[in-house]
């Protein structure tokens, strides 16, 4: 926890620039004994998350398969997509007919997807630069003012993955108003949250070092200073956010954040999955 907070302090590049300086004798040392992995970025390189690269990669896609019972022949929309971590599953899931669009806000992992994956016809990646006090300060732009570049109707499947856990409510909204924008009749969305529900509150209140300690009408933080670092939505708001954007709930699978057993949950933060309206 101490780490984390002394982490928020420095700004977004400095952020990135102390995890390349941390982890560059491993990465040295691991390409030199084992090579790499074209698809896989250095261990330095990776700004979402900690973990296992490939193996939280090849996990996700799984639990997402599943839920949404995605055909290798889907157009796929991932929202958030950093440096990655799903689209190299995904290459070799989708077939030739199937496609792939990521966007993110960070210029350096878009610049090395692209590069990574110039033998993928049908893997697309794009840049694009909004404000963020955790990943981005360079921009001006907000979330709230986006229109995705894509068109509408136009994806099978839409992923965000701790995507609006970093994001203010104005942003999500936005967000949600596009997935329904974009996302076709029986499509689906499958997105992460920390929710803030009877049973999440009452494992806060019990924690000696809650992970969401500053509480707000409608959301909880995790650092008041980098708002943007952890968001937990109260269910109710999030839900009418939900039904304004022209979605509805199609299953909702609680994470262990807050104190479940792991082994009954599809992901360490909520995972919601997420229809057209029109579709019910």
């Amino acid at each position: 926890m101490i780490f984390r907070k002394l982490y928020y302090l420095l700004s977004p590049g400095l952020r990135r620039l102390a995890r390349r300086i941390f982890f560059m004798p491993a990465d040295l040392t691991n390409r030199i004994i084992y090579g790499r992995d074209k698809l896989v970025p250095p261990r330095g390189m990776i700004f979402t998350g900690g973990g296992d690269y490939v193996a939280l990669g090849d996990m996700m896609l799984s639990s997402i398969v599943q839920l949404c019972n995605v055909s290798t022949n889907a157009r796929v929309l991932d929202i958030g997509c950093g440096i990655g971590r799903l689209s190299r599953p995904l290459s070799s899931y989708l077939s030739r007919k199937g496609s792939y669009e990521g966007f993110d806000i960070v210029k350096e992992g878009i610049d090395w997807c692209k590069k990574a994956y110039v033998d993928f016809p049908n893997f697309r990646f794009t840049h694009i630069p909004l404000q963020n006090d955790l990943y981005n300060l360079s921009s001006r732009e907000k979330a709230a003012g986006i229109t995705f570049p894509y068109e509408t109707a136009g994806f099978d499947l839409v992923i965000l993955t701790s995507v609006f856990t970093h994001m203010q409510k104005e942003d999500v909204q936005q967000y949600l108003r596009e997935i329904g924008r974009v996302l076709k009749k029986r499509g689906s969305c499958f997105c992460t949250f920390f929710l803030i529900t009877a049973e999440s509150d009452s494992f806060l209140v019990k924690s000696k070092n809650p992970f969401f300690p500053y509480r707000y009408d409608d959301f909880y933080l995790h650092d008041n200073r980098v708002k943007n670092a952890n968001i937990a939505y109260k269910s109710e708001v999030l839900e009418e956010m939900i039904n304004k954007s022209g979605l509805v709930i199609k299953s909702f699978h609680p994470g262990w954040w807050a104190g479940l057993k792991k082994e009954n949950c599809v992901n360490f933060q909520d995972v919601m999955i997420l229809t057209t309206s029109d579709s019910i």
